[in-house]
C-alpha cells in the first residue's frame, strides 16, 4: 500500500475515532441533561416527614374552617344529612341505584339484622348510551327507571317485601349536589361527559321518582348518597369502628363521622344520634405546604377546572399516569432521552394511564420487559435501552410516593380533627379508615406506601389502633344499607 494510502487511511481512522467520541459526549451531556431534570422532580416533590405533618395540620385547619362557615374553606364540609348509620339491626328487602358516570349498577339486598347480615345479594350493570348523556333529564332517568324495573321483576318468589309496604331505594349518584335531605338534592352540575341543561338546579330525587312512576315502580328513595358516603355506611355495617371512609379511584374524596357538638348552630340541625357524616369533597384541599412543580402547575392550568381540584390532581388515578407523561416528554424535548426526535404519541394529553404506570412500576423482570412492552404499545417507542426503562420506572415511583405519601397526611388530617392522631390516658380507642377505589386495591407499591407512611407519622403507639380496611364495593351495598338505616318503616317488624 502506498504512502498516500496509508495516510489516507489513518485520516479516516482518526475522523471516525474523533466523530464517536464527539457523539459519546453528545449522548453523556444528553443522559446529563435527563438526570438532572429527573434529579430537580425528585426535589419539588420531596415528602419528607416535617412537610406531611404540615400538610396534615393545614387539611386540620381547613376542616375547622369549613364547618365554621359556608364557603369558609377549599373544602367544602358537606352536610350529608345522615345521621342515622347502619347497625347490623337492619331486617328487609332493599334496593341500591349506583350512578357513578357512564356506567350504572342496580343492587338488590336482602338483610337479616344482627345474625343473618346479608343474606343476599344481587346486581346487574348496564351503561348509559351515549344520546342520552346529553339528551334530557326524563330520557335519561325513564332509560334508568326502565333498567330497574327489569330487574325488580327478576325477584324470588322468597325476596320480596311485606305486604301493603313500598321498595325502597339508596341512590348513590356521584355528581355535584347541593343536599337538602337525607333523601333530596338540588343537581349542581354533570360532570364525567354528561351535559343535560335541563336537569340542573332540578331536585334529582324528584325527577327519578317521577321516572320510576313513569316505569309503574312503586318505590320511594329513602337515601341519596355519593359513593364516598356509601363506603362509609357499608365500613360501619360490618364494623362499628369505622368513623371514615376515603375513595382513591380515577378521582378521591374523604368524608367522617363529625359529632353533632362540633357542627356549628348556622347549619340548623340536630342529628338524631348525636352525629352527622360529613362529606369533605377534599380533592379541592390546597395548601402551600403541597410539593407542586411546574407539571402540575401545566396540568391544573390546561385542565377543564383550573385552580380547583389540586389535591386531587396529585394524589387520584386520573392524573398520576398524566404526570409521568408530562415529564416524559420534557426529558425527550430538552435531552432527547428517546433519541433525536420526540415520539409524536408522547405528546398527547393522558395517553399513558395510571393502569400502565402501575405495570412498569410494578415490573419485576430482570429486563424490565413489560416496561419496554408499554412503552412499544402505547408510545410507540419501539427500542429502549435497560438504563432508559430504569428511568421510566423511578419516575413512576416518584409520583406514586408522592400522591401516597400525601394520602396518608390527608389520613392524618382527619384523624387530627377528631381527636385520634394521639393516645390520650393510656385509652387504645380502634379508628377504622374504610377505604375503596382501583387506585388503592391494585396499585399495591401506592397502598404499601400509603399505609406504611401512615404509621411513621402517628408513631407505633397510635398506628397499632388505626385500620385500614378494604371497602371493596362500598358505595353500592352502602346504599342499600343507608336506605334501610332511614326506612320509613324502622321500628316495625319486617318479615320475609
Amino acid at each position: 500500500m502506498g504512502k498516500v494510502a496509508v495516510g489516507a487511511t489513518v485520516i479516516c481512522v482518526a475522523a471516525a475515532a474523533a466523530l464517536l467520541a464527539r457523539h459519546r459526549m453528545n449522548c453523556s451531556g444528553r443522559w446529563a441533561k435527563a438526570m438532572a431534570i429527573l434529579k430537580d422532580f425528585e426535589e419539588k416533590c420531596g415528602t419528607p416527614i416535617g412537610k406531611l405533618r404540615q400538610v396534615a395540620d393545614a387539611m386540620t385547619v381547613e376542616m375547622h374552617a369549613g364547618l365554621a362557615s359556608e364557603g369558609g374553606s377549599k373544602l367544602k364540609m358537606l352536610i350529608s344529612y345522615v345521621d342515622n348509620l347502619p347497625t347490623g339491626d337492619e331486617k328487609g328487602l332493599f334496593y341500591a341505584l349506583d350512578l357513578g358516570g357512564t356506567n350504572f349498577r342496580v343492587i338488590r339486598v336482602l338483610l337479616g339484622g344482627q345474625e343473618g347480615h346479608v343474606v343476599k345479594q344481587e346486581f346487574e350493570e348496564g351503561s348509559i348510551p351515549p344520546h342520552l348523556m346529553t339528551g334530557s333529564s326524563n330520557d335519561l332517568f325513564d332509560y334508568i327507571a326502565e333498567a330497574l324495573a327489569k330487574f325488580i321483576a327478576t325477584e324470588d318468589e322468597g325476596i320480596h317485601v311485606s305486604p301493603g309496604r313500598q321498595r325502597e331505594l339508596g341512590f348513590t349518584f356521584s355528581f355535584p349536589v347541593r343536599q337538602t335531605s337525607i333523601s333530596s338534592g338540588n343537581l349542581i352540575k354533570w360532570t364525567k361527559g354528561f351535559s343535560i341543561d335541563d336537569a340542573v338546579g332540578q331536585d334529582i330525587v324528584g325527577e327519578l321518582t317521577k321516572a320510576m312512576d313513569r316505569a309503574g315502580l312503586d318505590m320511594r328513595v329513602a337515601a341519596l348518597v355519593n359513593d364516598t358516603i356509601g363506603t362509609l355506611a357499608g365500613g360501619r355495617y360490618s364494623n362499628k369502628d369505622v368513623i371514615a371512609a376515603v375513595i382513591l379511584g380515577t378521582g378521591t374524596n374523604a368524608a367522617y363521622v363529625e359529632q353533632a357538638h362540633a357542627i356549628p348552630k348556622w347549619h340548623g340541625l340536630l342529628p338524631k344520634s348525636g352525629e352527622m357524616v360529613i362529606n369533605m369533597e377534599w380533592g379541592n384541599f390546597r395548601s402551600s405546604h403541597l410539593p407542586l412543580t411546574e407539571y402540575d402547575q401545566a396540568l391544573d392550568a390546561e385542565s377543564l377546572n383550573p385552580g380547583e381540584q389540586i389535591f386531587e390532581k396529585v394524589i387520584s388515578g386520573m392524573y398520576l399516569g398524566e404526570i409521568v407523561r408530562r415529564v416524559l416528554c420534557q426529558m425527550a424535548e430538552e435531552a432527547d432521552f428517546f433519541g433525536d426526535t420526540v415520539p409524536p404519541k408522547l405528546k398527547i394529553p393522558f395517553i399513558l394511564r395510571t393502569p400502565d404506570m402501575s405495570a412498569m412500576h410494578h415490573d419485576t423482570s430482570s429486563d424490565l420487559r413489560v416496561v419496554g412492552n408499554k412503552l412499544k404499545d402505547i408510545l410507540e417507542i419501539p427500542d429502549t435501552s435497560l438504563k432508559m426503562r430504569k428511568v421510566v420506572v423511578k419516575l413512576c415511583d416518584i409520583v406514586a410516593t408522592r400522591g401516597a405519601c400525601l394520602s396518608a397526611a390527608g389520613i392524618v388530617g382527619i384523624l387530627k380533627k377528631l381527636g385520634r392522631d394521639t393516645v390520650k390516658d393510656g385509652e387504645k380507642q380502634k379508628s377504622v379508615i374504610a377505604l375503596d377505589g382501583g387506585l388503592y386495591e391494585h396499585y399495591t407499591k401506592f397502598s404499601a406506601c400509603m399505609e406504611s407512611t401512615l404509621k411513621e407519622m402517628l408513631g407505633k403507639e397510635v398506628s397499632e389502633n388505626i385500620i385500614i380496611e378494604l371497602s371493596n364495593d362500598g358505595s353500592g351495598i352502602g346504599a342499600a344499607l343507608l336506605a334501610a338505616s332511614h326506612s320509613q318503616y324502622l321500628g316495625m317488624d319486617e318479615s320475609f
